[in-house]
């Protein structure tokens, strides 16, 4: 694999989850890394915050930039990209990570928490790409990441939870869109998304313990996103890329460690519900 030595790197949602295991992949390497999350004191259900990820990141060997971000905040955003560019220099590598969840059918879901996932996650995705963009265009391999599933419009993704459904497909069609959209300018706009689920604080706390042990860690996404983001960026855009076949791709054939329950096998993980 490549190196993310010295890379720049802005990631919304990094405070924990998978946001924050992809810092610390990259600043293993010796990256630079602006945390864009609200998280600012310790919450009783969720683990970690933008400080706590920022001393993670020292420790592991990076560089770290706590901001507090609310990414629906325009001008917020503007403010910490500012700030990333002012102390690191520029902005190589964006990774929209930063997601509402609410597993909820039409009839459950209300207003207030579908404003909430559209705002985070197909407008904040929107912005964040937007206000980085002057600065990934001036990168030597500038690459946007979207923590994003495969677009595939069938009723069986929708009909469980249509408003997170379009929510989550936003981000995708970002990518599908942008990836055409700034080719010939050499920025790579890709999706990745597990094949099993991951266990972080949001599946606990919305789907229950029981799934989590079932699923595989963080580990797996960072070391996937860290792939993908080293690759040369004019050769790798408009993917939908999946953690496992990345991997595969990585000549990775063991993936029995990031089993969050040990010894389980495989084919006893709960796979992702939009794989």
């Amino acid at each position: 694999m490549g190196t993310l030595a010295g890379k720049t790197l802005f990631i919304s949602g990094a405070s924990r989850g998978i946001g924050l295991a992809i810092a610390l992949r990259a600043a293993r390497d010796g990256a630079n890394v602006a945390i864009a999350a609200k998280t600012t004191e310790p919450h009783p259900k969720l683990p970690g915050t933008i400080y706590t990820a920022a001393e993670e990141i020292k420790q592991a060997g990076g560089q770290a930039l706590a901001c507090v971000v609310d990414i629906r905040d325009e001008e917020v955003v503007q403010q910490a990209v500012a700030q990333t560019v002012e102390k690191f220099g520029g902005i190589d590598i964006l990774v929209n990570n930063a997601s509402a969840i609410s597993l909820t059918g039409t009839l459950q879901t209300p207003m207030k928490r579908y404003d909430l996932m559209h705002q985070i996650n197909t407008r904040g995705t929107f912005l964040c790409s937007q206000v980085c963009l002057p600065h990934l265009l001036k990168a030597e391999n500038p690459h946007v990441l979207n923590l994003a599933p495969p677009l595939n419009v069938e009723t069986r993704w929708f009909a469980p939870h249509t408003a997170y459904t379009m929510a989550k497909f936003g981000m995708s069609l970002c990518v599908l869109g942008m990836a055409g959209e700034f080719k010939e300018q050499g920025v790579a706009f890709n999706a990745l998304w597990p094949k099993t689920t991951i266990d972080t604080a949001a599946i606990r706390n919305v789907v229950g313990a029981g799934l989590a042990n079932r699923s595989r860690k963080p580990d797996i996404m960072a070391d996937a996103a860290h792939a993908i983001v080293t690759r040369p960026s004019r050769d790798c855009t408009g993917n939908f890329y999946v953690d496992e076949d990345v991997l595969c791709e990585e000549g990775v054939t063991d993936f029995s460690g990031y089993a969050v329950t040990a010894g389980m096998a495989d084919s006893d993980l709960q796979p992702d519900f939009f794989i």
